[in-house]
């Protein structure tokens, strides 16, 4: 479908066809409609599914055609990240370039004048708000912001949000705005904690769920079936002699973060960590120093695996198998973007085989198994038993390593 076949006026047409946009995406085409009738939204769709654009479109296109209120903040988008805000603050300029709207991005920083820039945009009533949870409510905290002609609220990456530790934060803010409001919530999964804050905070909303889509082809995907002990082993072998420009390595544990991270420092690679344990502050900056090139391995929980946006990453290692489809595919979307080849590798242990093999049957394709270096001694057959509830405790058998994995695994 064409933007042009939307309810959309002459001035959001104009700067889509300045921009060359002209198709929608299934995200706008199914959310627009939706939020250009007034109606509270819920939509589940994946990053780089020009999710950004489904919810700013229609709030400019309301916001250009008057009825609000003026020198009043009218729309407040809630980001889990500073650089989230950035982009959505980035698009919002190339969208509204035709439109007398006013936004101001609200995010942390170090920088005291940053503050107050910030401060004179909320105080003089900009009509968009991007901001953080962290950072809107200290600036809310100083008594300044009136949110109480806001008449539209977007919580996007809400799963991230609350991932990130921001369920109070978006409740606080909350209080601050008028009960007569649109709500709209966009999500790259929907969990149960999602459920119960769209229920909290949404009313009677629609909802619009996208299948989720497979990886670019131009992805070479791989896997070593490998025991629990042989990870960190692999991980040394395929660094020993040539590190590619930028990996990502996913672990399912801070405690696996920091493990892997101290064993590629051990061999004098740049590497950093990124984990729960970290505030915004150090998470800022080890993003920075990797988009930098200053760190060419970044080892992460799913923290990052979902809404950052840089370009050029070469290899994507699961040290973990993902825990469904979902999650697999954010994780390796992080690879051959913007026409760049890349290359996915996991690492599938015994008892994630079957995780393994539901991956393998969402993505209806076969991945290429790569043997376990010789020097790291025999491993496991795969030989997954797949069961509807893809958790397969019997899938550990009776191998004389399983006993020892088990207790390294308690150990961790």
């Amino acid at each position: 479908m064409k933007f042009s076949e939307l309810k959309l006026n002459d001035r959001v047409l104009e700067a889509l066809d300045a921009m060359r946009f002209d198709e929608c995406t299934p995200i706008q085409e199914q959310a627009i409609p939706v939020i250009l009738e007034g109606r509270d939204l819920i939509a589940v769709a994946q990053t780089g599914t020009g999710r950004t654009a489904a919810f700013l479109l229609p709030i400019l296109n309301k916001l250009s055609e008057g009825n609000h209120p003026e020198d009043s903040i009218n729309c407040v988008i809630m980001s889990p990240t500073r650089e989230l805000a950035q982009q959505i603050d980035q698009q919002m300029e190339g969208f509204s370039y035709f439109m007398p709207i006013s936004n101001v991005a609200v995010y942390g920083g170090n920088d005291g004048i940053l503050f107050e820039q910030q401060k004179k945009g909320l105080t003089l009533g900009a009509d968009v708000v991007i901001a953080t949870p962290g950072r809107l409510i200290a600036h809310l905290s100083l008594g300044y912001v009136d949110l109480s002609k806001v008449s539209y609220f977007i919580l996007d990456e809400a799963d991230r949000m609350l991932d990130m530790g921001f369920y109070d934060d978006i409740m606080q803010i909350v209080k601050y705005l008028p009960k007569e409001r649109q709500t709209i919530m966009f999500s790259a999964t929907m969990p149960a904690k999602i459920q119960q804050l769209a229920k909290t905070i949404l009313n009677d909303p629609a909802e619009v769920k996208l299948a989720v889509s497979k990886p670019a082809e131009k992805i070479i995907q791989a896997a070593y079936m490998c025991y629990e002990n042989q990870k960190l082993g692999i991980v040394r072998s395929l660094f020993a002699e040539e590190v590619p420009e930028r990996v990502i390595i996913f672990a399912s544990s801070k405690i696996k973060v920091k493990e892997v991270a101290k064993a590629l420092k051990m061999m004098k690679l740049n590497v950093g960590e990124m984990h729960s344990d970290l505030d915004q502050a150090q998470r800022e900056f080890i993003m920075h120093e990797f988009k930098s090139g200053r760190i060419n391995i970044l080892v992460a929980t799913d923290i990052v695996s979902r809404g950052i946006d840089i370009d050029d990453i070469r290899l994507v290692i699961n040290f973990d198998v993902p825990h469904d489809s979902e999650d697999y595919v954010h994780r390796i979307g992080r690879t051959a973007r913007a026409n760049n080849d890349g290359v996915a590798i996991t690492f599938v242990s015994e008892k994630d085989q079957t995780n393994f093999k539901n991956i393998e049957k969402f993505l209806e394709r076969s991945i290429y198994k790569i043997p376990v270096p010789s020097e790291l001694g025999e491993s496991p057959v795969y030989n997954p038993r797949v069961r509807g509830n893809g958790n397969n405790k019997k899938s550990w058998g009776s191998r004389k390593h399983s006993s020892n994995n088990s207790r390294n695994s308690k150990q961790k």
